[in-house]
C-alpha cells in the first residue's frame, strides 16, 4: 500500500507538476505605467486643475470662519473684564458655535466622504473607466492572462520595457 501512494506521488511529481509549469510559462504578462498615462492625458491635467480650484476655494471659505472664531475670541478675551456673566455666557457659545461652523464646513468638504471626495470620483471615474476599458480591449487582443501597474505595485523589482503597453494604451486613446 505505502509503495503505491508513492508510486502515485512519484508519478504527480514527475508527470502532473511540469504540466502545471509549462502552462504558466504560456500565460502573458504585460505592464503599464498609470502615472505615464495619466500625465499624458490633457483631461486629467484639467480634472486636476479643477480640483485644485475648488479645494481652494472652499479652503479660504473654512479659513474665513475659523479667522472669525478667533477674532471673537480675541474680542471676548480683551472685554472679558468689562462683561457680565450673561455676557460672557452669550460670547462663549458664539465662539464655539463658529468654531463648530468652521469643523462642521471642513467635514463638509475634505472629509472622507466629503464634496471633495465626490467631485474627484465624479471627474476620475470616466477617466478610468477608458483607461480600464482600452486596457481590457488590449489584454483581450493580445492574450495576456494578467495586466500589472508599474507605477503602483512597489513588489515589481524590474520589468522588462517589451512587456510595457503604456504607449499602446495612449495611442488607443487618441494620445500619442
Amino acid at each position: 500500500m505505502k509503495t503505491l501512494r508513492h508510486l502515485a506521488a512519484l508519478f504527480a511529481v514527475m508527470f502532473i507538476i511540469p504540466l502545471g509549469g509549462t502552462a504558466l510559462h504560456a500565460q502573458k504578462f504585460a505592464l503599464i505605467d498609470m502615472e505615464y498615462i495619466l500625465k499624458n492625458m490633457p483631461a486629467y491635467e484639467r480634472a486636476g486643475e479643477q480640483l485644485n480650484q475648488i479645494s481652494r476655494k472652499w479652503q479660504a471659505e473654512v479659513e474665513a470662519l475659523t479667522k472669525e472664531a478667533q477674532d471673537l475670541y480675541k474680542t471676548y478675551q480683551s472685554e472679558a473684564v468689562f462683561l457680565s456673566a450673561e455676557q460672557k455666557k452669550a460670547r462663549e457659545e458664539a465662539i464655539v458655535a463658529k468654531e463648530k461652523e468652521a469643523a462642521d464646513l471642513k467635514k463638509k468638504y475634505f472629509g472622507p466622504e466629503g464634496e471633495l471626495f465626490k467631485k474627484r470620483e465624479s471627474l476620475m471615474t470616466p477617466i478610468q473607466d477608458e483607461i480600464y476599458t482600452i486596457v481590457k480591449d488590449i489584454c483581450e487582443a493580445k492574450g495576456y492572462s494578467l495586466i500589472l501597474d508599474r507605477a503602483s505595485d512597489n513588489g515589481i523589482i524590474f520589468a522588462s520595457p517589451k512587456i510595457d503597453i503604456s504607449a499602446e494604451v495612449l495611442a488607443k486613446m487618441g494620445l500619442n
